[in-house]
């Protein structure tokens, strides 16, 4: 294997044996045997599951790779057998450097142990001498923060304080791949925080796979992603690409394969206003910090919903209504999303989200809290205009898109009838932005030498 590669994995397989009654094993364990020795052919009282099956897939050293996947298609026994926890049933794993893994909630801890006891007994079993632990001890219970609870069986831990003792530990290993999983889904707030700034300063060197749910945080640490299905890898791209594919599948799974649309819509629309350019007008402007340049609806972008109802256009507009081909950060503009409906429509919800080039969320909205109860009803070959007004934030350079979506319901249970991946594209070519991910437009920004001021 090559010296790059972090972790090879072949042709991986698992399988169980499912048996329907306890009796069945015991006849598995005697009969086949005895029917060998007479010679007759063994027959076999189970029934075979396959969690995983032909899974192969290389990820090189320094990487941050994701796995997504629903419930029950095999992303935990992946990491099992790749944490060396599970015996494969074929193929082959390769795993250069040390591997430290935080996988189900308390994996690795003997509830009847104290903390104490259980930060020796996992960082022996993750190749640390005890001289090696008790250099690090004050670190690692520095990191968990519990306290006093240091010294009390693992038994009595909230399953969060549980967590920050599992991560303090495989924080303080000097592992060359770490494996994570949900787990940290039930921290607080503030250490899921530190848990991310470490993740983000051992991503720099080290290499990380990592399972979430989150699609949103998948897109934001990981550069690939890895979509499990049913035991079997069902696609491999970048983690923008993967988790899209993986949201319009969810969707599916909630209310069945997206249809087509049953009325032809033109994708040539004619331009009845004119682009308006106003970069030129403000260019001179005190306020220009941030200068954007917009791309036009783009209605063959990759899209999936129902085809009752379609989005036919979404476009950027100045106050006074008219086209805009660029944006200046800070500026009020208008986001206006037409609507035509291929069948009735009693409660339709238009959204839009602004993301970056890794299809990270930064900002956006619906019509789901203004309309939830004077819900707007819309018949058949009517359509319906969406606007959201807003002051448009600066962005950091790069490229962006706007993600545009129709649904029908609630925001807790919906149909989503048309949902547009990437239906506008802008690039911010320039920008004052200090930090962040975008930067609020400033009112005024003072900087004074004088004496201390009165307290209010």
């Amino acid at each position: 294997m090559s010296s790059e590669i972090a972790i090879k994995v072949e042709n991986l397989g698992k399988c169980y044996q499912i048996y329907e009654h306890p009796r069945d094993r015991l006849k598995q364990f005697i009969l086949p045997r005895f029917r060998r020795i007479t010679g007759q052919k063994p027959k076999q009282y189970f029934r075979e599951f396959w969690a995983l099956r032909d899974v192969s897939f290389e990820i090189r050293k320094g990487e941050t790779i994701g796995i997504v996947g629903r419930n029950g298609s095999g992303k935990s026994t992946l990491l099992q057998m790749i944490c060396s926890t599970l015996t494969p049933t074929t193929g082959n794993i390769h795993a250069q450097g040390r591997v430290a893994a935080l996988l189900e909630l308390g994996s690795g801890f003997n509830p009847e142990f104290t903390g104490r006891e259980n930060v020796h007994m996992n960082a022996a079993i993750l190749g640390l001498t005890r001289e090696e632990t008790n250099a690090r001890f004050d670190d690692i219970i520095a990191f968990a923060d519990i306290g006093e609870f240091i010294e009390q069986p693992v038994k009595t831990y909230s399953s969060g304080m549980m967590v920050r003792l599992a991560f303090a530990v495989i924080a303080h290993v000097d592992a060359d791949i770490l494996v994570i999983d949900e787990a940290l889904a039930v921290g607080d707030a503030f250490f899921t925080q530190k848990c991310m700034r470490f993740l983000r300063e051992f991503m720099k060197t080290g290499t990380v796979l990592f399972v979430s749910h989150d699609t949103n945080a998948v897109k934001s640490l990981c550069t690939r992603a890895i979509w499990i299905e049913k035991g079997r890898v069902l696609q491999e791209d970048t983690s923008k690409v993967v988790c899209e594919n993986y949201l319009e599948a969810f969707y599916e799974a909630q209310q069945g394969k997206s249809s087509t649309t049953r009325q032809k819509i033109s994708r040539e629309r004619r331009q009845t206003q004119s682009i308006k350019d106003q970069r030129q007008s403000l260019i001179n402007a005190s306020n220009l910090r941030n200068d954007i340049r917009l791309f036009s609806f783009t209605p063959g972008a990759a899209s999936f919903g129902t085809g009752f109802a379609q989005i036919t256009s979404a476009q950027f507009l100045d106050a006074d209504g008219s086209p805009l081909s660029w944006i200046v950060g800070g500026e009020d503009i208008v986001l206006r999303i037409e609507v035509v409906a291929l069948a009735p429509l009693h409660s339709p919800i238009v959204g839009f989200f602004v993301k970056d080039r890794l299809g990270q969320c930064l900002f956006g909205d619906n019509t789901y809290l203004s309309y939830m109860d004077t819900p707007v009803t819309c018949e058949e070959g009517e359509h319906l205009y969406a606007d959201f007004s807003f002051q448009m934030p600066r962005l950091a350079a790069g490229d962006y898109a706007v993600t545009v979506a129709l649904a029908e319901g609630t925001q807790e249970e919906h149909v989503q009838h048309h949902w547009i991946h990437d239906a506008i594209a802008f690039k911010s070519e320039s920008t004052s932005i200090a930090a962040g991910l975008v930067g609020i437009p400033m009112r005024d920004i003072k900087l004074e030498i004088g004496g201390a001021r009165e307290r209010l």
